[in-house]
């Protein structure tokens, strides 16, 4: 027997009987657009697709979209797509190359000074110790920002304190660790409450754009109260008014918004902000340059806890194999990252620049995949009870209960399946979120349902019609046959089945039975000869 193979069992390498719990989500760009690619990194473990609207025309944004939808289709998979808002990111302006190295070089002690409609960036300012002077994107900041507040440029890796101002029109800053100035790098001001919207006009296009096509979920970036949630949401259902009228699913005008958590304001309004979102991401690219280094992995617990209290669920975003863009393997640190990602209980994890542009994206998403499993094993090994939401509190109050109980049984029963007939997919976040440990499948007919629920962690969508008899046991018998032909079950095995009358219904959960694989008068067979009565 070889060392490999003595190695405790949540370490040894192999094949899957079940999906993974976490899901993958996985930016497109330039180097995984193509229909190949996109096909490649589906099979290697991608279950939600990123639209980056900061980067590329619509036009493009749209070829991909399509490309998506058609590969999903021919594989006979649910894949949702994200479209992730831009938000009010606030950039330098046009910078000249002012000195030999390109851009300005700016050097600690030295001041530089930002002026509203300025134009492009030019050497010196007001007066003698002004190294240069630019402008900005946004005019908030000559607005909002106070002295004695931090001004971080280019990801922080260039800071200044502002020590002057004169208000609507310039600030000076001092910089405190200095480095090079180009072209429409970022600008973070941590300690500033900044009066824009969180939704800029480029937004809304993205937003009428994402409502036309039905993307699957909208991401906000930079929100820092929940009113821009309402606001967002508002206009969602104003626009899908418009551009789909009333001869549509019901779910198309209720596309769910992903709270991204990056600004040191969202953490202040967190759980008003988790409450008002239908899920959350803790973006921290920006987070990482508003808050020190030191605050962010204990933000990011804080951020799923919370999630996961309120029956939400949580991305966890950036750079999590960032050396993957041009490497084939990942530090340990990296993997260490995305691992404990999931020990925390994230229900996705994203992949940014490493598919977008990277040397080798589908190298990339297996690898996150293994990682992913490693921890799931090891996690499947320990000792587990059900992290009951805390403070769900929508209707339909019996769902929650169901779930509750729904876990209960499962754990008594040793089930190896959880299957749900969640028509809207409330059911299946419901027990997502009660974090079974057990493979939740979830059937529906609304492919809108099913490709949402490609968020949900443990949770395996499929699209399907209520048997024509409309008995549910003609469901359990479709249920059997889907699941053994999969190989997630043999016979014997048990599974809880979830359902209600009729098939097919919203918020009509509320059967269980109890599935023996192999077994013909188990599950919802024999007491259930009387079809639905829509199916009469």
């Amino acid at each position: 027997m070889s060392t490999q193979d003595r190695l405790p069992a949540f370490l040894r390498l192999g094949e899957h009987r079940y999906p993974a719990h976490a899901k993958i989500v996985s930016t497109l760009g330039p180097a995984s657009d193509s229909p190949e690619m996109i096909e490649r990194l589906i099979e290697a473990g991608v279950n939600i697709f990123r639209l980056n609207f900061s980067h590329g025309e619509l036009d493009q944004q749209l070829t991909r979209f399509e490309r998506v939808r058609a590969v999903a289709k021919k594989m006979g998979r649910q894949v949702g797509i994200l479209g992730d808002l831009q938000g009010p990111k606030m950039r330098v302006g046009k910078v000249p190359d002012l000195h030999e190295s390109g851009g300005v070089m700016t050097e600690t002690g030295s001041d530089i000074v930002f002026a509203k409609d300025h134009g492009e960036a030019t050497l010196g300012g007001m007066d003698d110790d002004v190294l240069a002077t630019f402008d900005t994107t946004f005019e908030s900041i000559f607005k909002d920002v106070e002295v004695g507040q931090r001004v971080l440029i280019n990801d922080g890796a260039i800071r200044g304190l502002v020590i002057d101002r004169d208000v609507g029109k310039w600030i000076r800053c001092r910089i405190t660790h200095g480095g090079k100035i180009t072209s429409s790098k970022g600008i973070n001001l941590p300690e500033s409450e900044l009066s824009d919207p969180a939704i800029t006009d480029k937004d809304w296009e993205c937003v009428a754009w994402g409502v036309k096509h039905q993307v699957d979920f909208f991401a906000l970036s930079f929100v820092r109260t929940p009113g821009e949630i309402f606001t967002l949401k508002e206009k969602i259902r104003s626009m899908c008014d418009v551009e789909h009228g009333t001869d549509r699913d019901p779910l198309a005008c209720q596309i769910p918004v992903i709270a991204k958590i990056e600004k040191p304001q969202a953490i202040v309004n967190l759980e008003s902000i988790v409450e008002a979102s239908d899920g959350l991401m803790v973006a921290r690219g920006d987070l990482g340059v508003e808050m020190e280094p030191q605050q962010v992995p204990v933000a990011q617990k804080y951020i799923i806890e919370t999630a996961g209290a309120y029956g939400k669920p949580c991305i966890v975003a950036t750079q999590m194999l960032e050396t993957m863009i041009d490497n084939i393997a990942p530090t340990r640190a990296e993997a260490s990252d995305v691992a404990n990602a999931i020990f925390d209980g994230a229900d996705a994890v994203m992949l940014s620049g490493e598919t977008a542009v990277g040397a080798h994206p589908d190298v990339v998403v297996e690898t996150m995949h293994k990682i992913v499993r490693a921890a799931e094993a090891r996690i499947d090994m320990l000792p587990h009870e059900a992290s009951e939401p805390e403070r769900i509190n929508e209707y339909p109050w019996r769902s929650k209960g169901l779930a509750a109980g729904a876990w209960h049984i499962a754990k008594k029963v040793d089930a190896k399946l959880v299957v749900v007939w969640s028509q809207t997919g409330g059911m299946a976040r419901y027990l997502s979120q009660h974090d079974f440990r057990v493979p939740l499948i979830a059937f529906s007919s609304s492919e809108i349902a099913t490709r949402r629920m490609a968020l949900f962690g443990g949770v395996t969508s499929i699209l399907a019609t209520p048997p024509e008899t409309g008995a549910l046991a003609a469901w359990t018998d479709m249920v059997e046959e889907i699941a053994t032909s999969r190989g997630w079950v043999e016979p014997g095995d048990p599974v809880i089945l979830i359902a209600g009358k009729p098939l097919g219904s919203v918020k009509a959960q509320d059967i269980l039975a109890i599935l023996r694989v192999g077994d013909d008068n188990s599950g919802f067979r024999g007491h259930d000869d009387e079809p639905n009565p829509a199916m009469r």
